[in-house]
């Protein structure tokens, strides 16, 4: 049986992580392993993560990809709400559209929890979240993402432009995300693209002047 309880005779809060980046669930699992406060599962795919609330429930909080493999939409969105019973869901994505996040809320979720917001404040929000109340930044719903024209950069192609934008070379993002030279060119051939970008740099100032970067 778990030990709902620290050494220190604090409570444990369980969070069930469902993304399938791994660079960023181990990040977020990291840091809130630091704390014996919080309790740190993972999943990488729908099924998984459904598998996980059956079996190794329950969980406090959930933080859930929207782009998740798997995951279809609303009805996936209810599902993950069902299974967690009394645990708090949120959102855990890049970007989230006004009626996707609307409709997950009526459902149950409490907010929405971007992925450019620094780990630092993680902790924080957290415990807002778990005490029932609802998180939601107010710039982190997807205006600021490419419009017209432009499509919406997926995670991945977020994450590889922050750390191009960091200054970084495709041979250490490769590193990082445990991905070929050649597949990280493809995810930035792809962002230009998208972002109407002549080269990397450019890319970098106009995800900057978009604030789908940090400056």
């Amino acid at each position: 049986m778990r030990n709902p309880y620290s050494s220190a005779g604090d409570k444990v809060t369980r969070v069930l992580l469902a993304d399938d980046h791994r660079l960023i669930g181990e990040a977020v699992a990291t840091l809130l392993s630091t704390t014996e406060r919080f309790s740190v599962d993972t999943a990488e795919t729908y099924g998984e993560t459904i598998d996980c609330l059956v079996q190794s429930g329950p969980y406090d909080i959930v933080m859930l990809d929207l782009r998740m493999p798997g995951l279809v939409g609303l009805d996936g969105i209810r599902q993950v709400v069902e299974k967690a019973g009394d645990g708090q869901v949120v959102l855990f994505s890049a970007n989230a559209d006004r009626h996707t996040l609307s409709r997950a809320i009526e459902m149950g979720v409490r907010g929405l929890i971007p992925k450019t917001m620094p780990l630092q404040s993680l902790v924080s929000v957290l415990r807002l979240i778990e005490s029932g109340q609802m998180f939601v930044p107010a710039n982190a719903l997807d205006e600021k993402q490419p419009t017209g024209d432009r499509e919406a950069l997926s995670d991945i192609e977020l994450y590889v432009l922050r750390l191009a934008a960091a200054g970084l070379t495709n041979k250490h993002i490769a590193n990082d995300l445990k991905q070929s030279e050649t597949t990280i060119k493809m995810h930035m051939r792809s962002i230009c693209k998208k972002l109407g970008a002549r080269n990397r740099a450019h890319a970098a100032v106009i995800g900057r002047d978009m604030s789908i970067i940090e400056s």
